[in-house]
């Protein structure tokens, strides 16, 4: 992973004190909140529902056992014992001080992080595939070129205000594990037919009020041009973007209005303009950067596979969590291990300071000393011998951490919504919890297969809901809370917006309209391998309709 070289550490260590100085400003009143509002989001602090908020970056998802026990210590000091990882691969607090933030932020520079650009009109943290580096499909590593991205677009002097906020993700495998399809820019890291790399561009993704799939404007992008037709891309968004609509201000909106055609000519322009400048990139920075993300030299394990058929053979309940938490390596005696932060009836994506402090652990001791954090709000230890799941297995289970439902129905997303959140309109966690609770079991949940539901509190849609295969919105009408459901979404390869079903329900009728719309696909699916959303795809919205309405609601 990357470390940082003596101009990134004086650069945070100097960021660290000139927040340190606004916030003692602001505490005194020599700064009225008006004033220190943009300062702060540019530092990752909000304010929330009933105290603030700190957003911490994690770029592309990756860290080590050092930086998982500094978070670990961070939430027991200065918060209340836990953290709450996000879908952008961050993890934020909900109960600091913004006395404390200072100080937070120097212990954060300590183990080389931050909160820069977590919030504000800015590039945001680059995201991308949380198996990066191990994934046995994978064609190269994206995260070189998300950490290109990350020094690029640092405190960039002409994109720090942008008409809105903007985000990257990047992922190097046909399966796109990053949701690149709806962010503003996607890269999709490829090969060629001469076998060099490069990548196809998408441009336009998003979700929030306009939900839209990115529009592909370039299939293949040498690597060298990754930074001048990014440029580009910001440049041409930057001069056009809207600024008098903050809703229509994204570039999807952009690239909806002026065209995707109009668009790419303008990008393509830029790019012609300036594709021989400082910012071509030469092939040994690429070859540098890559060095510090060397794939690691994984010793031949052969003695794990009998290990492991013996300890599955032992433990039935450790058997269900290889099966559904375990995916395979690139190297055949390791696995790629997903720790669920979904436990029945708990809260998606959030982790007490003693569960971080366990990660830590196993992760130094069981995993090589690497830890990512994925869009959908889980943990992952990419690299482990088979012959030491078992071991990972029995730590994680005592924490709490051993949750064998990665991809499954309990494996909610969800945002923090109206518990947190001055933006949202309704409760997302109450909800989250009773639709686990109420699928739990095991066998109710394989039966099922899977399938993917995200719940966001309000239209911006933090949850993702736009792109689950169930999603729901919560939305206020009359004063009271209310739950919007769309089918068919998907943030993979195959990227779709949900569709809106129908009314809303009430937030003691939601659970029943999810059991309902499972009941319906169950009895329509052709066969126990068909997935929800190949179901949904093959016979459409009819069915769940009637399910839920009944047909006289459908013929209306």
């Amino acid at each position: 992973m990357y470390r940082y070289d003596e101009f990134d550490h004086a650069f945070v260590s100097a960021r660290v004190e000139q927040f340190r100085d606004l916030v003692t400003r602001r505490l005194s009143g020599e700064i009225a909140e008006d004033a220190f509002r943009p300062l702060r989001l540019m530092n990752g602090v909000y304010l929330q529902l009933h105290a603030y908020m700190l957003r911490v970056a994690i770029p592309y998802g990756t860290l080590n056992a050092k930086q998982m026990r500094m978070l670990a210590h961070i939430a027991r000091r200065y918060d209340r014992g836990y953290g709450h990882f996000t879908t952008r691969q961050n993890i934020q607090y909900n109960w600091p001080k913004l006395s404390d933030t200072p100080d937070i932020l120097a212990e954060l520079a300590s183990v080389e992080m931050h909160a820069i650009q977590t919030s504000g009109n800015c590039i945001r943290n680059v995201t991308a595939d949380h198996f990066a580096g191990a994934a046995a499909d994978e064609v190269a590593d994206p995260r070189p070129y998300a950490e290109i991205l990350r020094q690029w677009s640092s405190v960039h002097p002409e994109f720090s205000f942008l008409p809105r906020k903007f985000k990257i993700a990047v992922t190097g495998a046909p399966r796109d594990r990053a949701a690149i399809q709806v962010h503003d820019i996607g890269l999709h890291l490829k090969k060629n037919e001469a076998g060099e790399l490069g990548f196809a561009v998408y441009v336009g993704g998003g979700q929030g009020r306009t939900p839209l799939v990115a529009k592909l404007i370039r299939d293949f992008l040498p690597e060298a041009d990754l930074l001048t037709y990014v440029t580009a891309i910001v440049r041409v968004y930057n001069l056009y973007g809207r600024r008098d609509n903050k809703y229509k201000a994204r570039i999807k909106i952009l690239v909806h209005e002026t065209g995707v055609e109009e668009v790419t000519r303008q990008v393509e322009a830029e790019f012609d303009r300036i594709r021989d400048s400082e910012l071509k990139l030469p092939e040994g920075h690429i070859r540098a950067i890559e060095t510090y993300f060397a794939p690691l030299a994984l010793p031949d394990r052969a003695d794990g596979w009998e290990a492991l058929a013996s300890a599955k053979k032992a433990d039935g309940a450790f058997a269900a969590w290889v099966a559904q938490n375990v995916q395979p390596h690139r190297h055949p005696d390791y696995g790629m291990v997903t720790i669920s932060l979904k436990p029945i009836g708990g809260t998606p994506g959030d982790a007490s300071d003693m569960q971080m402090d366990v990660v830590a652990d196993v992760a130094e001791r069981l995993a090589f000393d690497e830890i990512r954090v994925s869009h959908e709000q889980n943990l992952i230890l990419p690299h482990v011998a088979l012959g030491d799941l078992y071991a990972v297995y029995q730590s994680l289970e005592a924490s709490g951490l051993a949750t064998a439902n990665a991809g499954l129905i309990t494996d909610i997303i969800a945002c923090p919504g109206l518990d947190y959140c001055a933006l949202a309109n309704a409760r997302s966690i109450p909800v989250a919890q009773e639709i686990s609770t109420r699928f739990g079991s095991p066998e109710r949940q394989a039966e099922i297969g899977g399938l993917k539901i995200k719940i966001s509190g309000c239209i911006n849609a933090c949850g993702h809901h736009h792109v689950g295969h169930i999603g729901l919105l919560g939305v206020e009408k009359k004063g009271a809370e209310l739950y919007q459901i769309t089918l068919g979404g998907s943030g993979d390869e195959n990227t779709s917006i949900g569709e809106i079903i129908g009314r809303g329900f009430e937030p003691d009728r939601v659970t029943d309209a999810i059991e309902t719309i499972v009941d319906t696909y169950l009895g329509l699916r052709l066969d126990p391998k068909e997935t929800f959303i190949d179901a949904y795809r093959r016979v459409g919205p009819k069915p769940f309709k009637e399910a839920l309405y009944g047909q006289a609601a459908e013929a209306a």
